[in-house]
């Protein structure tokens, strides 16, 4: 059973833009859509091969060669991996990182496939199945895409492709700490690499131009190039520059550059983000996953972000921390409210709702960060959440609902803009702690405290002072569903048996349960009609709690104490109680809810007068089938 959700978002304000803004916007997309085959590589050595293989049977059922498989059980559950693969980039789970299992048979796939003409598969038939079956189908063979298990050698455990060769999880981290040593303003070491073992000599094959993923950045690079002549201002040029720089040569020194000329263009309406970004695909949290997202401001919920952003040293003196971890000097915060135009790589299809960049700590310290928050996928995800009966169910009476049907759209904004905007850039490392400190912890702990800034400051009065939050009631209901969410029904999301894994998941889990466990009656789980419900008794302590765990997670990344993150993660963010487990997703079953979401992007073709672009025309009617077929075959370079 498919268990995503595909939605469509609308571009509110696009048609005002100018025939130059439009034209960039179109050439960044163009940029971010090149860049899909990079992560489906990433994430798995074979999931390139598996995926072309699955498209040619899917393009098969077209033609008589298997037409009398069309219709049958095999089929339909075959069509259903397939959309699986699509969604998550290969074929491991995009949050729960565990392999599927296919429903249909193996008879199936190989008579499928040696019906197939030759020059529709990627390789010899009997080579392509001798190579994919166990791969496929074997569950012992790559079960997880990034495993987190405790004692376990988490590179050898986990399938992703970012290491290759027999390369001990101690190897790695012991290349990575020779190669930063001392240096107090480090390159972002193993960003824009597979780490390979010859010989028993480890080397770097860099992601760049001349090197792996060439043949595809080699298209970024071009589509770069013509946006550069559509830019607003120069600084956009310049960035987009030094962008195609770093592609081209590979500098993680240039990628600094790049990243903090990044965070002054300030000016212009249109943004983007392309690149070698976000490290949760690695265990270790060295190799930055491809991502792509072009923007354009959201000139009135900007207003919203901007008050924040120029408030953030008051939040940063106030913070409930030890003062030798808060900054003295809060530097660069820029905070803007986007639409997202365009996903590409580990945006697409499922997307974050914020980002905060850039990920270096020096860089953050010394010049800043910018955050958007993406108001026209959260206004997609609340128009899907309307009438589907998850609160009537989870929620423990008629009041807290109305609660939350008041607050919650407003509050759960207010909070991914704490979150995003001054949650991630606040704090700092006391001097001489590596950024690295924490391992493989240091996601989840980096989340936590990013959360607990919001949570911290959503029940602050200054909020409504400065005409954020709506009144001194509105955060109960962020409260109320973040509990809930992590203590019970974020769980709808994991197997039967399984632990948590993922590192957002982790996070919300181990905020949750640890003020469960130590609030002392602030919030009870009561029973009701066999039911199990969360129950806060009182919010302003529950706050206090939030505050204490603040001050403990940011004396942990302060310090970079590693056996205290251990702890907390392990303690508290892990495991789930098997019971309560099969509790709750019994109920969100009888919801008929997908409890994940991804996105269809909008299909632009531009309008040329001679070589100009005068307009781009939006079609938002494509199929999520019809998109994913397409994308393959235009945006195939791999």
């Amino acid at each position: 059973m498919i268990d995503f959700q595909i939605l469509r978002y609308e571009l509110p304000g696009f048609a005002e833009l100018t025939p130059q803004q439009k034209a960039y916007i179109y050439y960044l997309s163009e940029a971010t859509l090149w860049g899909r085959d990079i992560i489906y590589d990433q994430w798995g050595r074979y999931n390139l091969l598996i995926r072309k293989t699955l498209e040619a049977i899917l393009e098969g059922f077209k033609s008589s060669k298997v037409q009398e498989f069309k219709g049958s059980k095999d089929f339909e559950v075959f069509k259903e991996y397939l959309q699986r693969v699509w969604f998550s980039n290969g074929i491991h789970h995009h949050y729960g990182m565990e392999k599927f299992v296919p429903e249909f048979s193996q008879q199936f796939f190989e008579e499928a496939v040696r019906r197939l003409p030759a020059d529709a598969l990627p390789m010899p038939a009997e080579q392509l199945l001798e190579t994919l079956v166990p791969i496929i189908f074997d569950p012992n063979v790559m079960p997880k895409r990034v495993s987190k298990e405790a004692g376990a050698d988490l590179i050898k455990a986990s399938a992703n492709n970012f290491y290759q060769g027999d390369i001990s999880q101690q190897e790695v981290e012991d290349f990575y700490a020779t190669l930063k040593g001392d240096n107090p303003t480090p390159p972002s070491y193993g960003l824009n690499s597979t780490l390979v073992k010859d010989g028993g000599t480890l080397r770097e094959d860099v992601w760049c131009l001349n090197g792996k993923y060439g043949k595809v950045i080699e298209h970024i690079i071009e589509n770069l190039n013509h946006a550069a002549q559509y830019a607003e201002n120069e600084q956009q040029k310049h960035i987009i520059n030094l962008l195609i720089d770093y592609y081209s040569t590979g500098s993680l020194q240039t990628f600094d550059e790049y990243s903090i000329e990044w965070l002054k263009e300030l000016d212009g309406r249109i943004d983007f983000i392309n690149g070698f970004i976000e490290v949760y695909g690695d265990p270790l949290g060295f190799k930055g996953s491809w991502e792509g997202i072009v923007e354009y401001k959201d000139l009135e919920a900007c207003k919203r972000t901007q008050t924040i952003s120029q408030n953030a040293q008051w939040f940063e003196d106030h913070s409930p921390v030890d003062p030798r971890f808060r900054k003295p000097h809060v530097k660069g915060v820029v905070a803007n409210a986007v639409c997202g135009a365009m996903l590409g790589g580990d945006e697409y299809p499922s997307t974050a709702i914020g980002i905060n960049l850039p990920n270096a700590d020096w860089i953050r310290a010394q010049h800043g960060s910018k955050s958007v928050t993406i108001t026209n996928f959260t206004a997609a995800y609340n128009k899907a959440a309307k009438g589907s009966g998850f609160l009537e169910e989870f929620a423990i009476d008629e009041d807290t609902v109305k609660m939350i049907r008041k607050y919650g759209d407003v509050c759960d904004d207010l909070h991914t803009d704490l979150h995003e905007c001054l949650g991630h850039g606040s704090g700092q490392l006391l001097p001489g702690v590596s950024p690295d400190a924490l391992k493989a912890y240091g996601n989840t702990i980096e989340e936590a405290r990013a959360d607990l800034f919001g949570l911290y400051y959503i029940a602050d009065e200054k909020l409504v002072e400065l005409g954020l939050a709506p009144d001194l009631e509105a955060y109960k209901s962020n409260y109320y569903t973040y509990i809930m969410n992590g203590m019970m029904t974020q769980s709808v999301r994991i197997k039967l048996g399984d632990n948590i894994e993922e590192a957002h998941m982790r996070n919300r889990a181990l905020i949750a349960n640890w003020c469960y466990r130590n609030s002392d009656g602030v919030i009870e789980l009561q029973k009701r009609n066999g039911k199990h419900y969360i129950q806060i008794l009182d919010y302003p302590a529950l706050r206090g709690l939030f505050a204490r765990l603040l001050a403990e997670i940011q004396r942990i990344k302060s310090e970079g104490d590693y056996e205290a993150a251990q702890h907390l993660v392990e303690t508290y963010a892990v495991k789930i109680d098997p019971e309560l487990h099969r509790e709750i997703r019994a109920r969100y079953e009888q919801l008929n809810i997908a409890p994940y979401k991804g996105f269809l992007n909008p299909k632009m073709t531009p309008v040329f007068v001679g070589d100009e672009i005068t307009d781009v025309l939006l079609d938002f009617s494509e199929t999520f089938e019809d998109q994913m077929l397409r994308y393959s075959r235009d945006y195939s370079a791999l």
